[in-house]
């Protein structure tokens, strides 16, 4: 009798376990988007809108390179004193991360700050952080259509001569192989977390 109650509970368990799962995929497929640990997916990607810019390589950068494979991209300037320094140094430990396993993972740096930031210097800065680093900048109409189709807003803010600076929004923005808005990541920014979202997807 005993054995027969202890399996009635089990049986029970299980297929509240069941419910649950289907639950939770009924929901995601609703929603279309994904479950992430450290950031938040958009229910239906947004694609970018196509822009022209310039790389550290003084190569053309433009939406079509964006296809092909997932990519984390950071808007800031080379001047930035915390901020970026310290986002793209994480970017670049879970670039490594991940290449180290074959998960190919594009890490960009937008600069909205052309007026400094020439490839010679993107060139420099980039290079602190890793050879995979890939930083763009280019007409202010460029980088304006660019940030404005992933949802990321920047104001200068005036200083004497070239002492000025850039307030600007500090999201790690995540664009899927299809070069669409797919979600974003927002400090405080755990690199563990990230990684485990990233290989999910």
């Amino acid at each position: 009798m005993r054995q027969a109650v202890l399996i009635a509970v089990a049986i029970a368990v299980l297929l509240l376990l069941a419910a649950a799962g289907l639950l939770r995929l009924a929901s995601d497929t609703e929603s279309g988007a994904p479950t992430l640990t450290a950031g938040t997916a958009l229910a239906e990607p947004i694609p970018l809108a196509e822009f022209q810019l310039e790389d550290q390589a003084g190569h053309a950068f433009g939406r079509r390179d964006l296809e092909g494979e997932w990519s984390l991209l950071f808007a800031g300037f080379t001047h930035c004193p915390d901020a970026c320094p310290a986002t793209l140094a994480l970017l670049a430990r879970l670039q490594a991360r991940l290449h180290a396993d074959g998960h190919p993972l594009r890490v960009v740096f937008l600069s909205v700050d052309p007026e400094r930031d020439t490839p010679e210097q993107l060139a420099r800065y980039a290079g602190y952080f890793g050879e995979r680093i890939l930083a763009a900048t280019g007409e202010r109409n460029e980088i304006d259509a660019l940030a404005k189709s992933l949802g990321l807003a920047y104001v200068r803010v005036p200083g004497s001569g070239e002492h000025y600076s850039y307030d600007h929004s500090t999201a790690v923005v995540l664009i899927d192989p299809a070069a669409r808005l797919a979600g974003y990541f927002r400090p405080p920014l755990d690199l563990d977390a990230i990684e485990q979202d990233l290989r999910r997807l």
